[in-house]
């Protein structure tokens, strides 16, 4: 799986060598050329080169759609970094501290048109259906971004009501994607809404097992600094789990450490103490356990798509190796 998505990611990384950012004012442009240039994973520009290429389309057509996702999700990544108040971006200094605020929420703004820009060169009715589809999952996302600023304020959310947030923030973007890359090649709309389906749970899972990482995994294999969502107070779905699962004890603990009241806690004590209630609550295996739904609901999907099961087999492959991904 892993030289699959190598061959996607130099097919559009050459493509992307080819995107053009306007010159002038160089405040305005310079910060998307500088984002740009920090390389993510690309996941989501690879999806729409896949699925193409599972409907038997040469993917090379999907290029300009998996560009205009990844400036999409770039943009959201930039506007996140400000309400998030976020220090670094992928390792580097973030787009609003290395200039200023109003900077890169203009940057951002120019970043989102260049986004929808980037699919004016597919003839309509394709056009239009893959515009459609880009503004759709946009407002959700801005939904899900609402949502995950509420969940801060207010302890009256549940875990469908983080699930929720999750599919809108995260999932979206994922299914959308995919199914850009079925319209684009050709699939019947049965098959685009199933694939659309599956990026959803896959989606779901991706995030959901980013929450466990962050708590769970090792910090050198994922990327990250261990326990960073707990040091921000951030209400993960191992916080969720306690409430919904966890005796009285265990939630007031939980409640306690990710309040100001926590601050008074060294950081790796803060860390220790609130990941031994989520195992002692039974929320880490719980987690898991609706990783493991989401994963399996993903999987399901695929099963029921019009290709054959060689195909079938190469998105289930997909879902298994994102699962097992440590970073």
């Amino acid at each position: 799986m892993q030289d699959l998505f190598k061959t996607y990611q130099v097919l559009f990384d050459d493509h992307f060598k080819n995107f053009k950012v306007g010159k002038a004012p160089e405040n305005l442009y310079d910060p998307i050329r500088y984002l740009m240039k920090i390389k993510g994973k690309r996941i989501r520009p690879i999806l729409t080169l896949l699925s193409a290429d599972i409907f038997g389309l040469n993917p090379n057509q999907a290029l300009d759609a998996s560009l205009s996702v990844e400036i999409f999700h770039n943009f959201t990544l930039v506007h996140d970094d400000i309400m998030d108040e976020a220090a670094l971006r992928r390792g580097a200094v973030t787009v609003h501290n290395k200039w200023d605020l109003n900077t890169a929420i203009l940057s951002g703004d120019a970043m989102l048109i260049q986004a929808y820009k980037v699919l004016e060169s597919y003839p309509d009715p394709l056009f239009k259906k893959l515009f459609h589809l880009l503004n759709k999952t946009a407002a959700e996302v801005c939904e899900g971004q609402q949502y995950d600023l509420d969940f801060e304020k207010n302890n009256e959310f549940n875990i469908d009501d983080y699930i929720k947030m999750t599919r809108l923030k995260t999932a979206v973007l994922i299914g959308c994607c995919l199914k850009m890359g079925a319209i684009i090649g050709g699939a019947t709309q049965e098959d685009c809404n199933l694939l659309y389906e599956f990026g959803i749970e896959m989606g779901i899972a991706f995030q959901l097992q980013d929450d466990y990482l962050d708590s769970f995994g090792n910090s050198e294999d994922f990327g990250k600094r261990i326990g960073g969502d707990i040091i921000r107070n951030k209400k993960t779905i191992l916080y969720h789990m306690i409430l919904k699962t966890g005796d009285l004890e265990n939630r007031n603990k939980i409640k306690k450490i990710l309040s100001l009241a926590g601050e008074k806690l060294n950081p790796k004590e803060k860390i220790n103490q609130a990941n031994k209630i989520y195992i002692e609550s039974g929320a880490k295996d719980a987690t898991r356990e609706m990783i493991n739904f989401y994963s399996k609901s993903a999987e399901g999907k695929i099963k029921l798509l019009t290709i054959n099961n060689e195909k079938k087999e190469i998105f289930i492959n997909l879902v298994k190796w994102l699962m097992k991904r440590e970073k």
